[in-house]
């Protein structure tokens, strides 16, 4: 397991959290929405997976989420506050030669990062498709009608489904709302000049955010892969870090 979750000021004072296992080449891992470091990464296997092939990973838990703090206003999530956080973090640990990957909402994290200038090495996108980068809203509202409504979906459904999970993982529904709002487009013109070696990765009956190829196709300098399971399922998959690894390997 990683140690006790490490702590540092955001570039707006709000305090952050983040976890580490492993020693070698930093790979920050960015996980999905409702989750958290321990249970995107940790939980099952892909962070020791990844941290056994050589990887010191650096795992946050975005704002409103794990360890980090949940602020409510909405003056505490202006647009692009998570790749702004990523990067914060970044420039926190001086790092200069890393790798860096993201899963769902994470994924999206990293491709903004690379709009606005970050400069790994190699970059994950998992997770996420074409049309979860260049139309938020469609997820956006979706979750917007779990949080708001959370305690009251039909069982089964999947608000239900995400609600449950969003409460496992002890999320809070005013700052997941607040934070909906900070969610900003890509252009495709964006994306066209990404020069970052990219993998998009998926499960293959993933449909959540969008088709991965299409992404990959509009990416000057990335690689499609797909593993099996959908959205929920593919992330607990050790093919998840397996295709990671040896993406980063090559």
């Amino acid at each position: 397991m990683a140690a006790e979750p490490r702590r540092f000021a955001s570039f707006d004072g709000i305090e952050l959290a983040w976890h580490e296992l492993g020693e070698g080449r930093p790979l920050v891992l960015l996980h999905g929405l409702f989750s958290s470091a321990a249970t995107n990464w940790l939980k099952f296997g892909t962070a020791a997976a990844l941290a056994a092939r050589g990887h010191r990973l650096i795992m946050p838990d975005l704002r409103a989420h794990g360890e980090s703090a949940k602020p409510t206003n909405v003056a505490s999530y202006p647009p692009d506050v998570l790749a702004r956080d990523g990067m914060a973090l970044i420039a926190h640990l001086r790092l200069t030669d890393y790798d860096l990957c993201g899963y769902s909402l994470g994924g999206r994290t990293v491709a903004r990062m690379l709009v606005l200038g970050a400069k790994p090495r190699r970059a994950v996108i998992a997770g996420m498709g074409l049309e979860g980068l260049l139309d938020t809203g469609k997820r956006r509202d979706f979750f917007e009608h779990v949080l708001k409504g959370s305690g009251t979906h039909e069982r089964g459904s999947g608000a239900w489904l995400a609600d449950s999970f969003m409460q496992t993982n002890g999320g809070d529904p005013a700052a997941l709302l607040s934070l909906l709002g900070s969610f900003v487009d890509t252009t495709p013109g964006e994306l066209a000049v990404v020069r970052t070696p990219t993998l998009v990765l998926a499960g293959v009956d993933d449909h959540d955010n969008g088709a991965g190829e299409a992404l990959a196709n509009l990416l000057p300098h990335a690689t499609h892969v797909t593993i099996p399971g959908d959205h929920m399922s593919a992330v607990v998959k050790p093919e998840l870090a397996l295709a990671i690894g040896d993406f980063l390997a090559a």
